[in-house]
């Protein structure tokens, strides 16, 4: 028998059989060789490897939401949506023309470029189904076993699409890293659509975009970061203004955005959300691009403030609302930054800092100028909302 003197030549001597294949479809993206496949996660979960110098370190918040979501699939058996994961096989594998299939060695690796935290929640509820098996069958639990077992087998056989740059280094990697998570993306119409599958507020938001009280401020509802010129206002901006007015709170400490919530109560709330456009419509300069009051620091502020105005009587109160908002027409606009404030402060710096002189201005002022209070003592009557009564600490 001949000695084996390097690795290649041991794995140059494996069977067909120790191979994965990966079939898929060869084309060209950005000038690079791709290939777009839809694997199962058990065949995922074999070849995939995290460079932790073009990757950034997991978000437990951002994981925690998609742990969530991925258990409407399994507990709720709710459809569930995820956008392709990128990877690159940095030369590895070979590309078999007969049978369209890239075809990796045991030892060789895709390594992720966008889609860390997907993996990471399959891998993660995994791991916690394999724990919850051991333990059911020392407990000599039949029926839970089956219950797990047919989990596994969903969690397993479930479809991602990906796409794969065969010939990319790690800092070509950690280009398209950035570019990926920071420009603007366009997404497809069934992401769209698939969005009422998603949070109350990202529910709240779609439909508030379709109502007629939105026509005159153009919303960019195909993006998943920034926004089209021609667009005043982004998807993900009016879930922050939503939460911002219904909480009192900050997108990231949104208590309420859960997946199960009855359709009445989305109703109502984008009835009162529908109340809050028109009065800002009615009450602030026609919405444009150079008008602080429709910047999107501003408008997250105005929304924290008034939060705080309409749950002042216990719940969420849309006379007390409507009657705080005729503050709107006298605030200087242009006294809430100093020089170069706008542009320099980090984003949280902004929005509260707006809010604070809006609030501040409020407390010194309304009481002169707002004359019409008969609305406001129509507050007694019944409120309506969901009983959001958080407010800005």
């Amino acid at each position: 028998m001949d000695s084996i003197t390097s690795l290649s030549e041991l794995l140059s001597d494996q069977r067909p059989s120790s191979y994965v294949e990966i079939p898929g479809a060869l084309g060209s993206t950005f000038g690079q060789a791709t290939l777009a496949a839809t694997l199962p996660m058990s065949k995922l979960f074999s070849v995939y490897e995290v460079d932790l110098e073009v990757q950034r370190n997991i978000i437990p918040r951002n994981l925690s939401k998609l742990i969530d979501y991925i258990n409407l699939y399994l507990d709720n058996r709710q459809p569930i949506y995820f956008p392709g994961i990128i990877f690159s096989a940095r030369g590895a594998g070979m590309y078999d023309e007969r049978s369209q299939a890239l075809r990796l060695k045991p030892i060789e690796k895709l390594y992720v470029v966008d889609g860390q935290h997907r993996l990471a929640a399959f891998q993660r509820i995994m791991e916690t189904l394999q724990s919850q098996m051991a333990r059911a069958k020392d407990r000599r639990e039949y029926d839970k076993m089956e219950e797990i077992a047919e989990k596994m087998s969903r969690l397993y056989s479930f479809p991602i699409s990906v796409m794969i740059y065969l010939d990319i280094n790690a800092r070509q990697e950690r280009q398209l890293f950035s570019d990926i998570n920071k420009l603007p993306r366009k997404i497809g119409g069934n992401l769209a659509v698939l969005r009422d599958q998603r949070r109350f507020y990202h529910v709240m938001a779609s439909k508030l975009a379709e109502s007629p009280i939105m026509s005159r401020i153009s919303v960019d509802m195909f993006s998943e970061r920034g926004k089209a010129p021609d667009c005043l206002f982004t998807y993900h901006l009016l879930v922050e203004i939503l939460i911002s007015l219904f909480e009192g709170r900050l997108k990231a400490g949104a208590r309420n955005n859960g997946y199960q919530f009855a359709e009445r109560e989305v109703a109502e709330h984008v009835g009162l959300a529908e109340l809050y456009v028109s009065r800002l419509l009615d009450q602030l300069p026609a919405p444009a691009k150079g008008e602080l009051c429709w910047s999107e620091n501003v408008q997250i502020a105005l929304a924290l403030f008034f939060h705080g105005e309409a749950v002042k009587t216990g719940t969420f109160n849309k006379y007390a609302l409507d009657y705080s908002m005729r503050i709107l027409p006298h605030i200087p606009w242009n006294d809430i930054y100093q020089g170069e404030e706008k542009d320099r402060l980090p984003r949280r710096s902004r929005i509260m800092k707006a809010f604070q002189f809006v609030k501040s201005f409020y407390d010194e002022k309304h009481a002169l100028l707002i004359r019409d209070t008969d609305l406001f003592l129509q507050a007694e009557k019944p409120s309506f909302g969901g009983g959001l009564n958080e407010e800005v600490g």
